[in-house]
């Protein structure tokens, strides 16, 4: 094998890998589950939801939550994911609101 053929070849190899690493971002997901309650007593399971974006909870909002996936979420009780009441929420564990308090309305991924 010429040593032009094998160069062309490594390079191509290289290339290749960038490329794949380049686009290993696109479609991330939270590996497992996110359970959550209504306030109707609802219970709601979302698997891998996108590590993207702001995920908003049922409209009625949420009294309960567990994070069963690998990485941590922040609870907001707006729609938006923003305000100044957010509540972090690490990977494999739960919340529960205080009775009076506002529910959860929209959540993100932290990645």
């Amino acid at each position: 094998m010429s040593l032009h053929r094998r160069l062309s070849i490594a390079t191509g190899a290289a290339l290749l890998s960038l490329a794949v690493v380049g686009c290993s971002g696109l479609g991330r997901t939270a590996v497992g589950t996110v359970d959550y309650e209504t306030g109707h007593e609802i219970g709601v399971r979302v698997t891998s939801p996108s590590v993207k974006g702001c995920h908003r909870l049922a409209p009625t909002g949420v009294t309960r939550i567990e994070n069963n996936t690998l990485v941590d979420l922040v609870l907001y009780r707006t729609r938006d994911c923003t305000g100044k009441e957010s509540t972090y929420l690490p990977s494999n564990t739960g919340n529960e609101i205080v009775p009076g308090t506002l529910p959860w309305r929209s959540y993100s991924v932290i990645h």
